[in-house]
């Protein structure tokens, strides 16, 4: 069993690492609020450079991937549940703030993590 754990473990790292587009229609930062037992995804604008690179619309400056960034959020979603909180980001806003099926794709997965973190107790860090 601890084997399979480890295959499936490195298969995530390794598909963690490769590139991807980003959405041109922004970005969401996932966190969770245990007393409230709450998951957050904020959602913040951006637009995508000639590099392919995130920029802040407002300043012109590349966000960084890591580390602080001072920014304001467009939108804060929150719910109970993985699939509480699909709904309410791809069914009930419009226009919808995700505008590719592999960002959507990924934003399931991470809500999922969220949902399992927040129910076992387990940290939860954004992938």
């Amino acid at each position: 069993m601890d084997l399979i754990v480890q295959d499936l473990a490195a298969i995530d790292d390794r598909l963690s690492q490769r590139h991807i587009d980003l959405d041109p229609a922004g970005y969401f930062i996932i966190y969770l609020d245990r007393g409230e037992g709450l998951i957050y995804a904020k959602h913040f604008t951006n637009v995508i450079d000639e590099h392919g690179l995130a920029v802040d619309p407002e300043t012109g400056k590349v966000i960084p991937a890591r580390g602080k960034v001072e920014r304001t959020h467009t939108t804060v979603f929150s719910s109970r549940t993985a699939k509480e909180l699909s709904v309410k980001i791809f069914e009930q806003t419009q226009p919808c703030p995700v505008s590719q099926l592999d960002h959507a794709a990924y934003l399931g997965r991470e809500f999922v993590r969220a949902e399992m973190a927040l129910v076992t107790g387990q940290e939860y860090v954004q992938d």
